[in-house]
């Protein structure tokens, strides 16, 4: 079940068309707003999904096992799930967050700089908050400094 893991955005970019920008076209006009809260939607709906399964999984896989070894490789295996379910929880909290940018118009631009993040990089990271540049400049900046 773990090796399902949804947390990223593989299983659902498989699952819509990349946006056509238009020539001419204004960046996050509604077309593309509409676009990209589908794609949250569906991200979000899905990573639901999976918590219900989760919780179906553990109640029906639920033993008291004689076995000590079979015992601790079952919360092992309800552990790890459970720590995968609580990153995505996360991500539904920041899908939300980026839900609610969409709808206040401040979506597709970059949190520091101002600029837009683009298109072809919100498809892969939709709750994206940087633009490329100042990502790499924050990810050096952690390196240099461990924090």
């Amino acid at each position: 079940m773990s090796a399902q893991n949804k947390t990223d955005t593989g299983n659902l970019l498989k699952s819509f068309t990349p946006y056509q920008a238009k020539e001419g076209e204004e960046y996050m006009n509604e077309k593309q707003l509409a676009h990209f809260a589908g794609i949250l939607q569906t991200w979000k709906t899905e990573l639901m999904e999976e918590v219900d399964r989760t919780v179906s999984h553990m109640k029906d896989e639920a033993a008291n096992f004689p076995d000590p070894a079979d015992r601790a490789s079952q919360e092992e295996e309800f552990s790890l799930e459970l720590r995968t379910r609580d990153r995505e929880r996360k991500l539904i909290k920041k899908i939300e967050k980026t839900l609610e940018r969409i709808e206040g118009d401040d979506y597709g631009f970059c949190d520091a700089c101002g600029v837009e993040i683009g298109i072809r990089r919100l498809e892969a990271r939709p709750t994206a908050t940087l633009c490329i540049d100042c990502k790499t400049l924050a990810e050096i900046k952690e390196r240099q400094t461990g924090i």
